[in-house]
């Protein structure tokens, strides 16, 4: 897979999914730092998700952005929903995501409509099954667009043409 560089993408402003503060017990008291979980995509079929821990939100959440960056993959959108159903599984979250006729909108929580909305995807349908632990259902909404398989893809393996497919 070509590794996609992020400085030719028109990238829209990220999304924050979820800032976690965690605090450290010391002699002294408790120290404070943050952890940010952020989606980062153009709205044209490019999406990535960044971590970034800091001692300030702001920080945090810069770092995320630009690990966001060296992560992002190419998702197959065909007239603005996904190509088949699919089932997306990280740790103890699952992720079922299934196409939708226009119109629809994006049906999902947080956490999945970040990623929908970064990766350009407008008529979906999902459910998160098992844990909604934010960074588990990102991870696993994530893993499921990366098994996407377009028609194309299918048609060669299947030695078929594309019509066939859908009939």
């Amino acid at each position: 897979m070509a590794s996609i560089n992020p400085a030719e993408l028109d990238l829209k402003e990220e999304i924050v999914v979820r800032i976690n503060r965690i605090a450290k017990v010391t002699s002294r008291g408790k120290r404070f730092r943050f952890s940010a979980l952020v989606v980062v995509g153009d709205g044209k079929g490019h999406v990535g998700m960044g971590l970034g821990k800091a001692n300030e939100v702001v920080a945090a959440i810069s770092k995320a952005k630009e690990n966001g960056k060296q992560n992002i993959f190419r998702v197959s959108v065909i007239n603005g929903t996904i190509p088949h159903k699919i089932i997306g599984k990280f740790g103890a979250s699952n992720v079922m995501l299934k196409p939708a006729a226009p119109g629809t909108g994006i049906i999902a929580g947080a956490a999945v409509r970040a990623v929908m909305e970064m990766s350009g995807i407008s008529n979906i349908l999902t459910k998160i099954i098992g844990s909604n632990n934010p960074l588990n259902v990102v991870r696993a909404t994530l893993q499921a667009l990366t098994s996407l398989q377009d028609a194309v893809s299918i048609a060669n393996k299947k030695g078929v043409t594309i019509k066939q497919i859908f009939n």
